[in-house]
């Protein structure tokens, strides 16, 4: 868009602009093909001289609308649509990083990304060096190599939460002549933009607050134009050196600030494929729509909850940013004063067995392997997300055994925190499911000590119970006596 629109606007009106007598709503392109009159229309297309469509998995109308708003929240010259945020952080480091190369990356980033990058692409030849993001800017600078070529961080760690100093990240990258990148999944371009505070590149698990409603899953790769790739041209001879496989291209003579992303569409898009379906990218923009809305009652309720959280005897830490007193409060307000994100985590006085009981507990907020959406839910790091590492890998991602991740949704924020009260109040010594009634108050019988009170509670007043039409006779305190008289726990029905 010619004028430079705030995002709210942004968010509605970015991406597709209707000429006369075309729809007002972002059509779905369900196609894979495109029709052209000649052979050489087609022939152009294919050797990067021309633009347009002619294969939805590398570029589709739909998805290029969609990319373009996201561009423009972040202020970026370009983006590319995925079909996960997965996808996206392989792309942005597969292209410009090859077999034989290194990069550096922040430990505190989700437990799926630790996977990728200190695994997945070892086995590609490409190395990877874990660094706290709370490190010096002089250890971080240790880790780079002579072929290190990018530096990774995420502006929110999921699920730590740490903030992530962009500004020191940025200088710390640009002294060794290599981008930044960041992921900016859980704060979006409503609250932080990277690009601002010198990141080069930025990365997205669209799947999270931009679609909003769990209903699409989606990445987003989105290039500032800043970096100067021919500053460092021996570094990064795939965008500064002829590409055979298109007849001798040089992606940074031709396409200029544009040279990333087109690179990354034209070669990785075309050899892996990991393109979002047009209908994933149109239930995306409907999420755009109302990402402003939506994330400022996120944050919202998020500080609610975390403030509750944090005044509770049983809790015995959170994190939230938006929290004064929290670790990262003071470089949380500096990249977002507005807000952080929806999401926090914490962890109850107790065992790692309190922290499952408390969230089996709950009603409303759902255990799924999700976060950042409108609902609110919850997950055991250490034993979802974060399960595939090792204690060591635990602790350098900021992930404690008893760790809880909420992701705050836009209902009732006292709703919410009412049902976290039911959830923190079955972690009050033990807690044990009897299906017989008898056997239950036998039980608290039992285990009680002289002064207890045990309330009974469920039946009701009446001496009887109404069983498909039939009173059936109970009186507990008949129940009691007998329970009483023969001095033991009957059977064992306890789970």
């Amino acid at each position: 868009m010619a004028k430079q629109f705030k995002p709210e606007t942004l968010c509605v009106q970015a991406g597709w602009t209707p000429k006369k007598g075309e729809p007002r709503v972002l059509p779905i392109y369900q196609s894979t093909t495109f029709k052209y009159d000649t052979s050489e229309q087609m022939a152009r297309l294919f050797d990067l001289e021309d633009s347009g469509y002619f294969y939805t998995r590398l570029q589709n109308p739909t998805n290029d609308a969609v990319a373009a708003k996201i561009a423009a929240l972040e202020g970026g010259v370009a983006a590319m649509l995925t079909s996960s945020g997965q996808a996206a952080n392989f792309y942005a480091i597969f292209n410009i990083c090859q077999a034989g190369d290194h990069f550096v990356c922040s430990s505190a980033i989700y437990g799926g990304t630790f996977n990728l990058f200190g695994v997945t692409m070892k086995k590609l030849g490409i190395d990877v060096t874990f660094i706290h993001p709370d490190a010096s800017e002089e250890e971080i600078s240790a880790a780079f190599k002579p072929n290190t070529k990018a530096l990774f961080g995420e502006t929110i760690s999921n699920p730590s939460l740490e903030v992530l100093d962009i500004e020191k990240f940025a200088r710390i990258a640009h002294s060794h002549g290599v981008p930044l990148i960041v992921d900016n999944t859980f704060p979006t371009p409503i609250n932080c933009r990277p690009f601002e505070w010198g990141a080069d590149i930025v990365v997205h698990s669209t799947t999270k607050y931009m679609d909003g409603h769990a209903t699409s899953v989606g990445g987003c790769i989105v290039d500032s134009g800043n970096f100067d790739w021919d500053a460092h041209a021996e570094k990064f001879p795939g965008l500064t050196t002829p590409d055979e496989t298109y007849h001798g291209v040089v992606y940074t003579e031709r396409f200029g600030k544009k040279a990333f992303i087109t690179k990354a569409t034209a070669q990785l898009m075309r050899d892996l494929g990991s393109i979002p379906s047009p209908m994933n990218s149109f239930l995306l923009n409907v999420g755009l729509e109302t990402l402003p809305l939506r994330v400022e009652k996120h944050c919202s309720n998020a500080k609610k909850v975390a403030e509750f959280l944090k005044n509770h005897e049983k809790v015995e830490f959170v994190n939230c940013g938006m929290l004064e007193g929290d670790r990262y409060y003071e470089v949380a307000q500096k990249y977002m004063p507005n807000g952080t994100c929806g999401v926090l985590s914490f962890g109850l006085k107790g065992t790692k067995e309190d922290a499952v009981r408390f969230m089996d507990s709950l009603k409303l907020c759902a255990i799924v392997t999700h976060v950042a959406d409108a609902r609110t839910c919850v997950l055991h790091p250490a034993s979802h997300t974060h399960r595939q590492m090792n204690e060591e890998q635990l602790r350098e991602a900021g992930v404690t055994p008893g760790m809880i991740r909420l992701s705050v949704g836009i209902e009732n924020p006292q709703d919410i925190i009412d049902d976290i009260k039911i959830g923190i109040s079955k972690t009050d010594g033990k807690y044990v499911e009897i299906c017989d009634r008898k056997e239950a108050i036998a039980y608290a019988i039992h285990h009680g000590e002289p002064g207890d009170i045990i309330v009974l509670a469920g039946k009701g007043h009446e001496d009887y119970q109404e069983i498909r039409g039939v009173k059936h006779p109970m009186d507990e305190r008949d129940l009691i006596r007998d329970i009483l008289a023969e001095g033991h726990i009957p059977g064992s029905a306890a789970k």
